[in-house]
């Protein structure tokens, strides 16, 4: 097939190591025309130098080019989905399948990604998203890798997987659309705070709090958005949430960590030197929990981190006291 991709970033660059080997052709359109240049005369990503392609990639700086494809997948920021789908369409709405592989949700909205598509595209249209526990320097360097192709039509679950599921990547089925993506955007905001507690070393007992809480917030995110509780029990969920919450991989995780060694937020985002969606997610989700009435405490305390100096170590402690669960017999 013919792949029309928007984005260059590490992960976009790991899903066109996966296309390629697939024998798919991949034609790129991305804000950084500089990189663009680097990919069409070198073959490999300026900064990912696991990166490494062959002519089944070329680039465009013409984001009408990517219509003509066969099928288009996003791999742009979470705040930047909006503009780039709008701009894709701005003459006219794509007929294609489109498939989403970013992660988060939109801060002045409150939608998760999936519903910024079906905004913009339409709620019949062929929309799908790739999501689970999938490091993209692991991916590219061919580590085993499951994932979940969430869609309402069962040929967008198929075409996900005839594009990227290989020796080394396997893709399972969901059609829980809006639940796939919400919980790889909810994770983001619990790995921020499974960093904080490493950088102030409070050891496994901490993380595996904080895991085990943040599953359950992803839960109570999940009713307030209307889709299904179990989907957060999946590799696009508590898969997601694992990997994220406990790898150095993750940036979300990197960014808590430094946060919580004591740098602030603008410090620590300089450190990780690319977009951290979880700063973002959390301020929609946090609104949310407010509009919802619902309770959040590890968001609630992730949100006043970063936007109410309150002290990591003070967050992690608060969230330590929050629940009170009662088993069964």
């Amino acid at each position: 097939m013919k792949v029309g991709f928007l984005g260059s970033g590490i992960w976009g660059m790991a899903l066109v190591s996966l296309l390629i080997k697939n024998n798919h052709e991949v034609l790129i359109w991305s804000i950084e025309e500089d990189v663009l240049d680097h990919l069409q005369k070198e073959k490999r990503h300026p900064k990912f130098k696991k990166a490494v392609f062959n002519d089944l990639v070329n680039t465009t700086k013409n984001i009408n080019d990517i219509k003509e494809c066969d099928v288009v997948i996003e791999c742009v920021t979470a705040k930047g989905l909006r503009s780039v789908l709008s701009l894709l369409c701005m003459k006219e709405k794509l007929e294609k399948p489109f498939i989403l592989s970013s992660k988060g949700i939109e801060t002045h909205t409150g939608e998760i990604l999936s519903e910024i598509a079906e905004e913009i595209l339409g709620k019949e249209a062929l929309i799908g998203i790739l999501s689970g526990p999938t490091l993209a320097d692991e991916v590219l360097s061919n580590h085993p890798t499951c994932a979940v192709a969430g869609s309402r039509h069962e040929k967008v679950q198929s075409l996900i997987k005839d594009l990227f599921e290989s020796e080394h990547f396997n893709v399972q089925s969901s059609y829980d659309l809006h639940g796939v993506a919400l919980g790889g955007a909810m994770k983001n905001v619990i790995a921020i705070a499974c960093g904080m507690s490493a950088g102030l070393n409070l050891g496994y007992n901490t993380t595996a709090m904080l895991l085990t809480k943040g599953l359950q917030e992803l839960k109570k995110m999940a009713v307030i958005k209307g889709c299904k509780e179990e989907t957060m029990n999946t590799l696009s969920g508590l898969g997601d949430l694992i990997v994220t919450g406990v790898s150095p991989l993750s940036r979300n995780f990197r960014f808590g960590k430094h946060l919580g060694e004591g740098l602030g937020a603008d410090e620590a985002k300089k450190e990780i030197g690319m977009v951290v969606e979880g700063e973002y997610t959390v301020k929609a989700a946090y609104a949310l929990m407010v509009e919802s009435d619902m309770d959040l405490p590890i968001t609630k305390c992730v949100y006043n981190v970063l936007n109410s100096n309150m002290l990591p170590m003070e967050a992690i402690k608060k969230i330590l006291h929050c629940y009170h669960e009662v088993q069964s017999a």
